[in-house]
């Protein structure tokens, strides 16, 4: 299982760990609707279970993935501040290159 973050998304999500209250919590992402062949995703901030798996990305930002999601596979977690300021989470591996 991969996931990439872009440059400007770890910088806010390395903002947002090194929080006092944040200590501890991993980042999360997750399907919040499927439907066809793309996902919608989200992103959370969670303590994470022994169950969980944990994946490494090249921005030294773990990941928290559910295996069983073959949609998380390849995701990619940006950082827009045009036209929108905010998290943009796509699938180019599964050809989900942004909402509709």
């Amino acid at each position: 299982m991969s996931v990439k973050i872009t440059r400007n998304a770890a910088k806010v999500i390395k903002k947002e760990l090194d929080k006092e209250e944040n200590q501890g919590l991993k980042l999360k992402v997750f399907i919040t609707h499927a439907h066809g062949d793309h996902a919608h995703y989200g992103l959370d901030l969670v303590k994470p279970a022994g169950q969980d798996h944990i994946v490494a990305t090249d921005k030294d930002i773990d990941v928290i993935v559910d295996l069983s999601e073959p949609l998380l596979e390849g995701v990619k977690i940006d950082y827009l501040y045009f036209p929108e300021e905010g998290f943009v989470i796509t699938n180019p591996s599964k050809g989900n290159h942004g909402d509709h």
